[in-house]
């Protein structure tokens, strides 16, 4: 077995439209296509025997066991890999079951696709099935347990941690798009100008100055003191020499911490004695340069969460503990003790593993134990002398008891240090009774507080305490702001300039992705052919942004999926044969099934606008779970008046006019001569993509006075449009320049060439990486059109020699009219400036080009030598 391609698919994609997060491998099984797995002896059994867990895998079967009858009765080696990609990350404790396996067209070579937790950790998963599957294969002994390890740890490093992500789940669950922007925590919710970012539990809205408030300790006790609210009495102290007059002033027992420490990172509580303290000192030095000393007081420690200054949670949090048998060590009571599988490293399980310290062994030594003492029946032994669930703490929800007074103070001191998110660490007896009268303090006031002992605490009730956040993040709207996705083979770039004009003309700031740029309004922010997901998200990550309109190509879909989970709104402009024979899209079905991804994602209250006329595109709205919008060149369309009788909403193309059809009422768009693209109503293609555009406006509702507006404006030109119907007229020829570069567009473009008087000229390539009929129909559509043909290269010739790409386009040529004069001009710009410079009177010369800037900077070059001639003949005359 080969894998010739890996895609990581982030987004809406061919094989699913609500599974957004698979692994795409390309395998070719060479000489295991003609070995299914029942002509492999002895495959089944070890199959069941190293992973029996796939038993519960029904495939098409239906049932329980329906796997391991398909692999019984015979399936291929890429269905099996699938199935074992699966059972791993199950087995590693990630919950996912998708998964498909399709030939590619190509004998023996097949899509694999499956369900991944986060990128890295899918890419090994799919290493580790297809060696799992090498190796029953070759009946050699495999340790699959070293590879679920791997999968787990892998999974563990690069997803969310509790907080953040319960944060984005809560997000997903109201539809409110969730948008990671780092390997960490860093994580976009919403998109454009409805956007807002969070960091762990650090929010957009969150006060810088109230961070740094609470990450000084000094200064955090001081407000609270100035709001009369109880706190420790002590002081800070920054050298050695200073800590007894501290210590004699406070009197012990003391707790020494840094001043800007956190987790309970460098703490130490309960101290009695000088030896003790200096000890404590120089450890909070480590994370501090001034440390904290202060009164300890004597209770329980609590945890209490409020955000938006709401109360919201509180947690008894207790100290890494083990309790003696009176049979096994200190060291082996902690081993026995995480072994629970609720601890794990770090902060991604409920629980974290306790570890052996340096202050663990101080503790030890207190009371005259080692690691290696038993510890006697019924003894608790606190093994850190905090109670932070980072260093191996548990939590008990208390939120239900506490008192209504002790509420209120938690609430006063979030607006008083200012924090949204806020963690206020209490020592007390109980937080049932007032603070005052307990004598109870707060002892810290915590930015980016941790939600994991909430979520899931070691006992008591699970809070959601992600909801609140949501709630105020985004109190009215879901963060979503209009997206109007285009896709399609021909006019998409076309399309989607003229939705961002009439967006931009109701007021709107724009962002638009197109084949030849992503701009924000008018600013061009990104160079190059940017109508893939890549470029969506930089749309849509962009906070000044309050309308998205993208252009979205073929290749980006397979190749990542869409950026974005949703739309308001998508068009459909066609679907002809191109690419074809690519990414395992041979036939144009297959490539409607890529086109139509983008429609399905359109949401319930939104439209997909679709092509009547033709009857790929007009297919789609079988799948679509919004509305349906048609439109068609013909006010007669059978499928229009079957929709419209229905109450359905169209754009029509009659008597010169672009109509709205509302049910059977008819509102008048514009006429077409006073549209520019249409150049007087001549370009039906164009006229198409206007009845397109104006209908996804409508249903933006953007109103019709601004549409017809704007498409009243909208003129084409190098500028607005470039390399699609960029006309130039010079005094003896004129030179129109065009993108159309597949048999599909070059047929549209020559019914509005042909409206033209003089001798047409085309000059005309073919695509290296389309198959051999393609290229040929162009050269049959180019003959249909061109009286005269010049072939021309491309700078990259995609795998084709110059002599294969002229013999397709001669066949094709030839097919309509063997005598057509044909001539052979190189490359691009070399057959642009030969044939400019023969200028031949008359002519109306069609460049068909790939490359626009080059060609529009050649034209614009051989323009200025003409007005330098001119003026030198005007001078000379």
């Amino acid at each position: 077995m080969k894998v010739r391609d890996v895609k990581v698919l982030r987004g809406p994609n061919y094989w699913s439209i609500k599974r957004h997060k698979l692994i795409q491998a390309t395998l070719d099984l060479e000489d295991l296509e003609y070995k299914p797995t029942d002509e492999i002896p002895g495959f089944l059994e070890r199959l069941q025997q190293l992973l029996p867990s796939l038993y519960e895998h029904r495939c098409s079967v239906g049932n329980p066991g329906g796997f391991f009858e398909r692999v019984k009765e015979g399936t291929w080696m890429g269905h099996v890999i699938e199935h074992i990609a699966i059972a791993l990350q199950n087995l590693a404790g990630i919950e996912l079951g998708f998964g498909q396996t399709r030939g590619t067209g190509e004998e023996g070579v097949y899509h694999v696709v499956f369900e991944y937790g986060e990128e890295e950790e899918g890419r090994y998963t799919l290493s580790a099935a297809i060696k799992v599957a090498e190796a029953l294969i070759n009946d050699e002994a495999y340790d699959v347990q070293k590879d679920i390890a791997e999968i787990k740890r892998l999974w563990f490093k690069y997803k969310l941690g509790p907080s953040t992500g319960s944060i984005a789940d809560e997000a997903k669950k109201r539809g409110i798009p969730v948008m990671r922007l780092d390997d960490g925590s860093l994580v976009q919710l919403g998109y454009g100008a409805k956007l807002t970012r969070y960091e762990a539990t650090i929010t957009s809205h969150t006060s810088s100055l109230a961070v740094e408030i609470a990450g000084d300790k000094e200064q955090t006790k001081k407000l609270l003191q100035a709001a009369n609210l109880a706190v420790p009495f002590g002081d800070v102290v920054g050298r050695e020499e200073n800590l007894k007059d501290a210590i004699d002033a406070i009197g012990y027992p003391i707790v020494i911490k840094p001043l800007d420490g956190n987790h309970g990172k460098g703490a130490t509580i309960n101290i009695i004695d000088w030896e003790h303290a200096v000890c404590a000192f120089h450890r909070a030095k480590k994370w501090s340069e001034d440390v904290i000393v202060e009164k300890f007081i004597e209770g329980c420690d609590y945890r209490v969460l409020v955000i938006n200054n709401k109360f919201v949670a509180a947690a008894l949090r207790t100290p890494a503990s083990v309790t003696g048998d009176g049979k096994h060590t200190v060291q082996q009571l902690i081993d026995i003790e995480n072994q629970d599988p609720r601890r794990g490293a770090g902060h991604d399980n409920a629980l974290t593993e306790i570890k052996v310290d340096e202050v663990t062994m101080e503790l030890l030594r207190k009371k005259h134990f080692t690691v290696n003492s038993i510890l006697p029946q019924g003894e608790v032994l606190h093994l850190k002398p905090t109670a932070n669930l980072s260093t191996g703490g548990t939590a008990t929800d208390v939120t239900d008891q506490v008192h209504p007074e002790n509420i209120s103070c938690f609430e006063r001191i979030a607006r008083n240090i200012g924090l949204d998110i806020c963690g206020i660490d209490v020592m007390a007896t109980t937080l049932s009774t007032p603070l005052k009268e307990n004598g109870g303090a707060v002892l810290e006031v915590n930015a980016a507080p941790g939600f994991r002992m909430h979520l899931e605490p070691t006992s008591g009730t699970p809070r959601n305490v992600a909801a609140p956040v949501i709630d105020m993040l985004f109190p009215k709207d879901k963060g979503r702001i209009p997206i109007i996705a285009i896709t399609g083979t021909n006019g998409k770039t076309t399309t989607t300039r003229l939705m961002a004009h009439i967006v931009k003309q109701a007021g709107y700031v724009t962002g638009f992705t197109t084949t030849d740029g992503v701009y924000i309004n008018d600013e061009l922010v990104l160079k190059g052919d940017c109508s893939g997901p890549h470029s969506a998200q930089l749309v849509l990550k962009d906070s000044s942004v309050e309308f998205a309109v993208l252009e979205t190509a073929r290749g980006g879909i397979l190749r990542s999926g869409l950026a974005f989970d949703g739309c308001d709104c998508a068009i459909v402009t066609n679907v002809a044969a191109d690419h074809l024979g690519l990414g395992g899209i041979d036939t144009i079905e297959k490539l409607a099934r890529v086109k139509s991804v983008v429609p399905e994602t359109v949401n319930e209250n939104g439209y997909a606008i679709l092509n009547a006329d033709d009857d790929l595109v007009y297919a789609m709205r079988e799948n679509v779970k919004g509305k349906i919008a048609l439109f068609s060149m013909h006010a007669d369309n059978a499928r229009i008046e079957e929709h419209c009788a229905a109450g359905g909403l169209a754009a029509i193309y009659e008597n010169g006019y672009l109509l709205l059809r509302i049910g059977n009422h008819f509102i008048p768009i514009e006429e077409a001569v006073n549209i520019p693209i249409t150049f007087g109503g001549k370009a039906d293609f164009n006229i198409a993509n206007s009845l397109a555009a104006s209908l996804a406006a409508y249903t933006s509702k953007i109103k019709l006075g601004t549409i017809r507006k704007a498409l009243r404006s909208f003129v084409p030109s190098a500028e607005s449009i470039p390399g699609r119907m960029n006309i130039y007229e010079f005094n003896d020829f004129t030179v129109v320049l065009d993108y159309a570069h597949n048999p599909h567009g070059v047929k549209a473009l020559g019914q509005f060439i042909k409206t033209f008087e003089g001798r047409k000229v085309g000059i005309i390539t073919g695509v290296g990486d389309r198959r051999d009929e393609d290229i040929s129909s162009l050269g049959e559509e180019a003959a249909k059109v061109f009286d005269e043909i010049i072939i021309r290269h491309d700078d990259d010739m995609r795998g084709r020699s110059y002599e294969d790409i002229d013999r397709l386009l001669r066949i094709g040529i030839h097919k309509i009219d063997e005598d057509k004069p044909i001539a052979y001009y190189g490359t691009e710009c070399e057959a642009v400036e030969q044939v400019l410079n023969e200028g031949r009177p008359g002519s109306v010369i069609v460049l068909l080009i790939d490359n626009v800037t080059a060609v529009t900077e050649c034209i614009a070059k051989y323009r200025n030598r003409e007005k330098e001639r001119m003026m030198t003949l005007q001078k000379a005359g």
